[in-house]
């Protein structure tokens, strides 16, 4: 029987929006193929997609239910979500014998890697439409595992994610076919017959590849390793945090079923929930099976497995401590309106928020007149309280505490120093069991060692440390030493000096930081935009890889050369 979904309707559904990824990560453009406003899906919005009822309906149909993926090797059913906001989930996931579902997956990629990189790309571009189409519902599921707030869970989990996917595809197609799939090879000979060979390049994938999903944004984080391993060729078995286990799960399960009407053996892509305490990721990792790992959380579990994991490819993004360096400003109030939204935005839980404001002791130089370190400190908070004053404002900007540990290190922070900024209980009428805390602001001395130990660790959550320095050039440098010996995703700096600009760019330059100059408008140092933005950059202990550039795709295959001998006829 045919598949449903032949090679010639890809292209002619897929093939565009293909051309026009390459085109963006070629220019670094704005660009989005996939809608980030609620209403654009539904009755008159994209075509076929789930609107607002209809998504949280299809979320609430999946709730205290079995999630049947049809894997081979199920030997159980495990589950036990609970929302940051409250409720239990209920879903029960497939536990899987990896003895049974590994082999079953090696034995789907033949196939796959006979298909050719064009197809792979597009199939990986239905499933991505697919996921598309049920961003409500997935929306719904994120927001209920991570804490999310509901229009940052469909933004930054639905499209903003699904853009990060289709950027990995973009740049998989792109470093496959640098190499031409055949080539017709003549050596002269003098008066002798030259040497003639036929040559063919195959991309061929490594192997199974282990996605290690993460509890905060198990699809934006999760979707650039996922589609780049399936579009290089390789079969990719997901394995949530046991604590995210649903929106990862809708995604193998849409995946499974595109790949089958494809024609294509569904087992390409398998979920690997987990028994409570069970750890099964440690266990997969160093399997023979597995060629690559992609990992985001802790930088212990991601340093083992950097360590441990020596047969894999492993992509790791880990802790990292985030800095501002505050020199001067042109628009003071434009700056700390950015900064508290920074600090503000999902309870500070990513790993992108600014940790550290590096501020000088006899102040800095604004538009509105010189300001103190004091003074800096006491406008952040009065920013930070203004934003977050109205609670069902600040219900949307923060979300929900993800899990105990965070609010247990948010509590501990005011401990460390002068408390600048206390956090407050914020509750969420819809949400009762929710616990919602503002960011708190500690006042530290960068040139204290009992200091140093707090802001030179990383302290994920709504935490916040206006360390004190006794110049900007003394910010330069500890702005240096924690990138190097912490890692950083992201810098931001504010100065009105050319010279100081320079200097902020050379530590970043030669320390490989992603540094956010002088933001104060609508666009803030934790966001990044796929197609043009670099999350990460693989160059410092942070993360070991980008989202998305070439050489998060091209380890993930080899070109795999045979050579024949061709006739010495200059026409055979």
């Amino acid at each position: 029987m045919a598949a449903a979904l032949s090679p010639e309707k890809l292209s002619e559904t897929h093939r565009p929006t293909l051309d026009q990824a390459l085109e963006a990560i070629r220019t670094r453009a704005y660009w989005s193929p996939h809608p980030e406003h609620p209403k654009a899906y539904g009755e008159g919005g994209v075509h076929g997609s789930l609107g607002p009822a209809e998504g949280k309906a299809a979320f609430d149909a999946v709730l205290h239910g079995r999630l049947d993926l049809g894997q081979p090797g199920t030997d159980g059913w495990v589950g036990g979500e609970v929302s940051p906001y409250g409720p239990e989930l209920g879903v029960e996931y497939p536990h899987v014998d990896p003895d049974v579902l590994l082999p079953a997956m090696g034995a789907a990629m033949g196939s796959w890697r006979a298909a050719g990189p064009e197809t792979r790309a597009l199939v990986c571009l239905e499933i991505l439409a697919r996921i598309n189409a049920r961003t409500h519902e997935l929306a719904h599921a994120v927001m209920h595992t991570s804490g999310q707030a509901f229009v940052m869970a469909f933004q930054a989990g639905g499209p903003h994610a699904q853009d990060r996917g289709l950027e990995a595809v973009a740049y998989a197609y792109a470093e496959q076919t640098r190499t031409p799939r055949t080539a017709d090879w003549s050596k002269p000979q003098g008066k002798r017959d030259p040497l003639r060979l036929h040559k063919s390049y195959t991309a061929a994938g490594r192997g199974v590849s282990l996605l290690i999903g993460c509890n905060t944004f198990p699809t934006w984080n999760g979707y650039p390793g996922l589609f780049a391993s399936l579009a290089t060729g390789n079969p990719v078995l997901v394995k949530p945090h046991p604590g995210a286990v649903l929106p990862l799960a809708l995604t193998v399960q849409l995946a499974r079923e595109v790949l089958a009407e494809a024609g294509f053996d569904p087992n390409l892509v398998a979920l690997a929930a987990e028994r409570p305490g069970e750890g099964i990721a440690k266990a997969l990792a160093v399997r023979p099976e597995i060629k690559i790992i992609d990992y985001t959380g802790s930088s212990s579990f991601g340093d083992w497995l950097e360590a441990n994991a020596r047969q894999a490819q492993v992509y790791t993004e880990k802790a990292g401590v985030n800095t501002i360096v505050v020199d001067s400003t042109d628009d003071y109030r434009g700056m700390l309106s950015n900064l508290a939204f920074s600090l503000s935005l999902y309870s500070g839980q990513m790993c992108t928020t600014p940790q550290n404001l590096l501020i000088p002791r006899d102040g800095i130089t604004t538009d509105a007149g010189a300001k103190s370190y004091d003074e800096v400190v006491a406008d952040l908070a009065e920013a930070v309280d203004g934003l977050l004053g109205d609670d069902a404002r600040a219900n949307g900007l923060l979300g929900a505490l993800v899990n105990p540990d965070v609010k247990a290190r948010l509590e501990a922070a005011a401990g460390l120093g002068e408390v600048a900024l206390a956090s407050r209980a914020v509750t969420n009428p819809d949400f009762p069991d929710a616990v919602v805390r503002t960011p708190v602001v500690v006042k530290l001395d960068g040139s204290k060692p009992d200091d140093g130990a707090a802001f030179l660790s990383e302290c994920f959550g709504p935490v916040s440390f206006a360390v004190a320095v006794d110049s900007t050039a003394d910010a330069l440098h500890l702005l240096r030493r924690t990138v190097r010996e912490k890692g950083a995703m992201t810098v931001g700096a504010y100065t009105t000096s050319p010279d100081v600009e320079r200097a902020v760019e050379e530590v970043c330059f030669d320390e490989s930081a992603q540094l956010s100059l002088n933001l104060t408008g609508g666009v803030f140092v934790n966001q990044t935009a796929a197609f043009s933005d670099f999350h990460g950059s693989g160059g410092n202990p942070a993360a070991n890889a980008a989202l998305c550039d070439g050489a998060f795709v091209s380890n993930r295959f080899r070109v795999v050369e045979v050579r024949r001998q061709a006739s010495s006829s200059p026409t055979g």
